[in-house]
């Protein structure tokens, strides 16, 4: 059975390569609140990155993508999870603690809430814009040694257009 995540990444590579070639010259790519509704259901609460920023000792955040890329730059003291949800993972967490989940743009981590809170978590929360609206935001990523870095891994060259600032590692 192919997962919801698998299928809407695999639609979303089919998309663009049909429609890149019938684009007009100078127009534009979705962005990433277009991509948001557009792959999102928004079942999981979105939480801006500035309110993180403001309240970040609050919540226990949770990094969802591949571990190749929590490696390169992850939000400070998150925690890697990995893309499949794994209720042992998480059984020193409370079901009423604050969390925040996060990838590179919030397609990923909404499907990883929701897993959440269908386990009984009561207050989960999708970054907008995940880790790339974090660094454009100007916010602080770490390296694997929780030193901080420039470099963002954007998943795929088709994502890199999305992250505005810092190196982009493939």
């Amino acid at each position: 059975m192919i997962s919801r995540t698998y299928l809407m990444w695999l639609l979303f590579l089919f998309g663009i390569s049909f429609t890149a070639g019938s684009q007009e010259v100078g127009a534009s790519k979705p962005s990433i609140p277009e991509l948001l509704s557009s792959y999102n259901t928004s079942t999981v609460p979105y939480l801006k990155v500035q309110t993180l920023q403001e309240n970040y000792k609050d919540y226990v955040i949770f990094d969802t993508r591949k571990k190749e890329e929590y490696d390169i730059s992850h939000l400070p003291n998150a925690t890697w999870v990995g893309e499949k949800y794994d209720v042992k993972k998480l059984s020193a967490v409370g079901k009423d603690t604050k969390i925040v989940v996060y990838c590179s743009v919030g397609i990923r981590s909404e499907e990883y809430g929701e897993e959440m809170l269908q386990d009984g978590f009561t207050q989960v929360y999708n970054l907008y814009g995940s880790i790339f609206y974090w660094k454009d935001a100007g916010y602080k990523v770490v390296d694997q040694n929780e030193k901080p870095t420039q470099r963002v891994h954007v998943y795929a060259r088709k994502w890199a257009t999305f992250l505005k600032t810092g190196e982009k590692v493939f």
